[in-house]
């Protein structure tokens, strides 16, 4: 990780102080929110999609490159991104950090928990299902229909073994 700053030394050169982030050690932080009471002036491009190249050249990539490409033409500028899935960290296409001197750091933390987020999301959603599967299993007191239930397990990555897993099927394993 040579020639990288400490991440308040990058949100001080567009205007942020320390009391405008949360930091998640020396080298990446949040923005505390509403960030557009700092420059009201700002503008926001958002990347939502786009059909990436055979390579894997999509979202992520064009994001990076806009935000070099403003700050060479001397537009101060943030970039946020979201935390890649790890299925394509682990698979063909690699992680979500560029390669080369194209490269964001911390490139392992960002591919593998960032800022944990994505880990306390998959956290609560899987334990609002076990939640509402004790509910049913314990008796059922609010009446739930288990056929109608639609809430799903969440898990950040491709597992096939995980695709047609049958749950809520009773005491007996079978239909409740």
């Amino acid at each position: 990780m040579k020639n990288t700053l400490h991440i308040l030394e990058v949100a001080k050169k567009v205007g942020l102080s320390p009391a405008d982030v949360i930091l998640y050690g020396e080298d990446k932080a949040k923005i505390k929110s509403p960030f557009t009471d700092i420059n009201p002036q700002g503008k926001l491009i958002l990347v939502t999609a786009i059909t990436p190249t055979p390579f894997g050249e999509g979202k992520t990539t064009m994001s990076i490159a806009l935000q070099d490409a403003m700050w060479r033409s001397g537009t101060k500028s943030l970039l946020c991104l979201r935390e890649p899935s790890l299925g394509p960290v682990f698979g063909i296409k690699g992680g979500a950090t560029g390669a080369g001197r194209a490269k964001l750091y911390p490139s392992d933390d960002i591919n593998l928990h960032f800022t944990g987020d994505l880990h306390a999301l998959t956290s609560s959603i899987n334990l609002i299902a076990a939640v509402i599967d004790n509910h049913i299993f314990q008796g059922n007191a609010l009446n739930l229909d288990p056929k109608r239930i639609t809430w799903k397990r969440s898990l950040d990555m491709n597992d096939r073994g995980l695709r047609k897993v049958r749950i809520n099927q009773g005491k007996g394993n079978g239909t409740p």
